[in-house]
């Protein structure tokens, strides 16, 4: 699978929006600006640069997402 199409898949998972982090990965990836590691990250690596990503305190824009996400969620539908 191409990175592109992993990109596309993240993208239908978390970002009901456009997102301009993603538009700029895809189109590094497309330009050939962004390139995959020579390596894998070691398990070392991943575990701290999660501890990383966990400390950084979330945006009210990213809350306020989630939150109507919720509100959504819980409307029921007609079937």
């Amino acid at each position: 699978m191409s990175p592109t199409t992993i990109l596309e898949r993240i993208r239908r998972l978390f970002a009901s929006d456009a997102s301009e982090h993603l538009d700029s990965i895809r189109d590094a990836l497309v330009a050939g600006t962004l390139k995959e590691p020579v390596r894998p990250m070691s398990d070392q690596e991943l575990a701290r640069a999660i501890r990383e990503f966990r400390s950084v305190p979330v945006s009210d824009g990213t809350l306020a997402k989630l939150s109507q996400r919720f509100v959504a969620a819980s409307v029921p539908r007609d079937v």
